[in-house]
């Protein structure tokens, strides 16, 4: 049976023009997307946000660690992390559907704040991702964002009472305490947090893991052994990551060769980032960015283009 969550978000497809695809809506970081075909792994930087599966079915790898979740499944990422996600389940009769939605961190810890009787927060090892049920008080604030995409106007004025109602469901739910563990004031959790984001925005520049303990306010080998059990990776894979996804970007949406590509993400040398791709990717950057060009451009003549 379909869901009615489902079926709103299919009219709205149709009504964009049909097909597959990325589509974006008026509402920023609420996007949908619809495939007719499961997808080959795609090496992402995932921020946080809730991911719902109407349809289908997706996985996710982060790490050492895969995530499987499928109809009426959603996804909740509360920080930064590179991780490989593919949707695994769809066809032409029963097309992958699923929506989007980034949500701000610092609207969760608001919420958190207010709560007379918040969650107990869960161990603070293991990454903030986690696989829950979408219930009705949830499917209903989906709902009512896509309903506001027919209504302009209204976006600046609902929007973030809606979102800030999002995060209160996600917090005081059976996953509550998953999410109060990334906003405890001074958490270990809270201060590696600071130093992805730090990393993110700066991830051309050489840091040292003690630079970035001190920047965190952890010693060295604390804040590698949270690091890594927040992210299932080490400070410097973590930088290669966002190095070598920047990389990949360029060449494939900006049309940058390997060399530019290479020193604009921080390398000094183009045959270590051409070793340290091909050991990534399991193919030469050339090779990989017109592979990449020729699925972007096979898939978006088959998907809708939206303003």
């Amino acid at each position: 049976m379909t869901s009615p969550l489902l079926s709103a978000v299919e009219t709205y497809i149709e009504e964009q023009g049909g097909g597959q695809g990325l589509f974006p809506t008026l509402i920023d970081g609420f996007n949908i997307v619809r495939s007719y075909q499961a997808m080959l792994p795609i090496r992402a930087i995932y921020r946080p946000s809730l991911c719902v599966v109407l349809q289908g079915a997706k996985e996710i790898h982060f790490g050492d660690d895969r995530l499987d979740y499928g109809a009426m499944d959603c996804l909740v990422v509360s920080v930064e992390l590179p991780a490989t996600g593919r949707i695994v389940e769809a066809s032409a009769e029963a097309p992958y559907v699923g929506v989007v939605i980034d949500f701000d961190v610092a609207m969760v810890r608001d919420v958190l704040e207010r709560l007379e009787d918040p969650p107990a927060p869960v161990a603070e090892s293991g990454p903030c991702v986690f696989v829950g049920r979408v219930d009705e008080t949830l499917v209903d604030c989906v709902l009512r964002l896509l309903r506001m995409t027919a209504s302009p106007q209204s976006i600046p004025i609902l929007h973030a009472s809606v979102m800030r109602e999002i995060c209160y469901w996600l917090v005081s739910g059976p996953h509550g305490g998953e999410l109060r563990k990334l906003v405890l004031p001074e958490s270990n959790i809270e201060r590696v947090a600071k130093a992805i984001s730090t990393l993110h925005l700066d991830f051309a520049r050489t840091w040292r893991v003690e630079q970035l303990a001190e920047l965190a306010g952890m010693s060295p080998s604390s804040f590698h052994q949270h690091f890594k059990a927040l992210t299932s990776m080490t400070p410097l894979q973590f930088q290669k990551q966002l190095r070598l996804l920047e990389a990949r970007r360029l060449m494939v949406s900006e049309a940058a060769n390997v060399s530019d590509a290479a020193y604009q993400v921080g390398y000094e040398s183009v045959s270590q980032f051409s070793r340290e791709y091909s050991r990534e990717f399991g193919i030469a950057p050339k090779q990989d960015a017109l592979n990449q060009r020729r699925l972007y451009n096979t898939y978006a003549s088959r998907s809708v283009r939206t303003g």
